[in-house]
């Protein structure tokens, strides 16, 4: 059974930063393609980072060059570090684990900035 356990989120003051975690369990890691996904209240979902079993990272130009998707396959856990955080950062986010026909969510973790 596939679990995905996200942690990290809160609430953080703009330009602050935050580093967010997904522990994976039930699958094999390394094979996976891992994302982070996010959806704020009234939207739809949408994918804010992804990286490939091999470590080949992508980012959606809303948060490209303020954050970034890292991934330890000893730990099983994909992480994203976000800088520079804004108010329109402010989502649930959501880890995924993908492998082709095969995709997993996490519960999501809040991330709320605001002053």
């Amino acid at each position: 059974q596939v679990q995905l356990v996200e942690s990290g989120g809160g609430l953080v003051q703009p330009g602050g930063s935050l580093r967010l975690s997904c522990a994976a369990s039930g699958i094999i890691f390394s094979i996976y393609h891992m994302a982070w996904y996010r959806q704020a209240p009234g939207k739809q979902r949408e994918l804010v980072a992804r990286i490939t079993s091999g470590g080949t990272a992508n980012y959606a130009d809303s948060v490209k060059g303020r954050s970034t998707i890292s991934r330890d396959d000893a730990k099983n856990t994909v992480y994203m570090q976000m800088d520079s955080l804004r108010p329109e950062d402010t989502a649930v986010y959501y880890c995924n684990a993908a492998l082709g026909a095969l995709n997993s969510w996490g519960q999501g973790t809040q991330v709320t900035v605001s002053s």
